[in-house]
């Protein structure tokens, strides 16, 4: 029988963030340095020449090193704790952002990316297991709660950064070279004991698609849409017109929408058949694709509009399908569920960049919008096919809305989705 919900006051709230102030600071600080790079990378390539493949390139190899870091990341706390491999995992991070302006090549970069990218998902990994670790199931809730708002809120600052910071420039790239150090500050001066380790979840790709392989495509669309705006839409946003002060609007209004449109999204996935969600939410989608890439003349506020409403409408799709794929598991595999639909987001994350910043280069910025909005129509054809394939579950697990983080990123949502399971007792 379900609890009745319990009244948070603001003086456990308050508890809470004073608990893992640390955690959350960290979060922060690498969200912020981690989030700037992205389109300070794109603009800088575009002031230095950098073809326009080769600036999607730096996406592309930002979640290769994401998928290592995940995949290494709980080994090497392991083998060194959870300090030591976040101040090594910071310190790579560093040396790549550092290290831009010292070699200007766009494969150098690709590689300093990589280093970037292992170190964000590294660093997410070790700060998810001590959450983990320290959370209880009165605190989980409110304790995730404010780590959404403190990572979301990161990363809408981090868009606004490049209005700035000047594109190629040492100085630019060391301030966030700096934000990552201060990342350590926090969890190396903690006074807190560090947890044990935890097991490194198994990566079975296969456990995803013998639960949906709705849901595994559904997280692969997420990426084609999420991974493509975020590395690839400075480029978007330069050739359209836009200076870089409102490239920063334009990005931080995706993220915006993406933010906002959780809890309706999560209403929506609790009270409807999931996958009328996932389609109505692609329908939605493909409207903002299409009216962003045959009307070039949207104008600032116009552009500004398209790019929430994308957010609003794309942004949920990883969450849904999480949810969608959760109904068909067991409580048991709830973690390496969540890795499993990880490792695909990461799939899609590390083509899309480079697919995307090619057509551009071949076919105008629209060309960008074009292609996800083909991704989008591909996946309401196979929620359509899914749905004569067999019906959906009698009950469904809580929507959460799922950070798309580290592969243990799992742990800290499974008990939400157990509460309520019929092999929940």
């Amino acid at each position: 029988m379900a609890r009745p919900p319990r009244f948070v006051t603001m003086c456990e709230i308050m508890r809470t963030i004073i608990s893992f102030a640390a955690l959350f600071l960290s979060v922060i600080f690498m969200q912020l340095s981690s989030g700037g790079v992205g389109p300070l990378d794109a603009l800088s390539g575009l002031a230095l020449d950098f073809t326009t493949a080769q600036i999607g390139l730096l996406g592309s190899a930002h979640f290769l090193g994401f998928f290592i870091g995940c995949w290494w990341a709980p080994r090497l706390m392991g083998s060194v704790g959870h300090s030591r491999a976040f101040a090594a995992l910071t310190a790579a991070g560093t040396i790549g952002l550092m290290a831009h302006m010292l070699v200007i090549d766009p494969y150098a970069w690709a590689l300093m990316r990589v280093a970037t990218g292992i170190c964000v998902a590294g660093c997410y990994t070790v700060i998810e297991a001590w959450l983990q670790s320290k959370v209880t199931n009165e605190s989980r809730g409110r304790t995730m709660g404010i780590y959404r708002v403190a990572d979301m809120g990161a990363s809408l600052v981090a868009q606004m950064m490049i209005s700035v910071l000047e594109p190629a420039s040492y100085v630019s790239y060391n301030i966030l070279a700096l934000i990552c150090c201060a990342a350590l500050l926090p969890m190396t001066l903690t006074k807190a004991r560090q947890p044990e380790t935890p097991t490194a979840p198994r990566l079975r790709p296969s456990l995803a698609i013998a639960c949906s392989p709705l849901a595994a495509f559904g997280v692969v669309v997420a990426a084609l849409s999420s991974s493509t705006f975020r590395m690839v839409g400075p480029l978007y946003g330069q050739q359209v017109g836009l200076a870089v002060d409102q490239i920063a609007w334009f990005l931080a209004a995706f993220v915006l929408g993406g933010a906002l449109a959780q809890y309706p999204a999560g209403w929506l996935a609790d009270k409807f058949d999931r996958r009328h969600v996932l389609i109505g939410l692609s329908g939605a989608a493909i409207i903002c694709c299409i009216a962003t890439a045959l009307l070039p003349d949207l104008g600032r506020n116009g552009v500004m509009w398209a790019a929430f409403f994308f957010g609003l409408t794309s942004f949920p799709i990883y969450s849904v399908s999480a949810a969608h794929a959760n109904d068909f598991a067991k409580n048991d595999e709830r973690v390496e569920l969540s890795a499993a639909l990880m490792f695909f987001y990461a799939i899609g994350a590390i083509a899309a960049p480079l697919a995307a910043s090619k057509l551009i280069e071949d076919f105008g910025p629209s060309a960008m919008f074009v292609m996800i909005a083909v991704g989008h129509a591909a996946l309401i054809l196979f929620g359509l096919t899914r749905m004569r394939a067999r019906p959906t579950r009698g009950y469904r697990t809580r929507y959460v809305w799922s950070p798309r983080t580290s592969f243990i990123i799992g742990r800290l949502t499974k008990q939400s989705r157990d509460h309520d399971s019929p092999d929940s007792d």
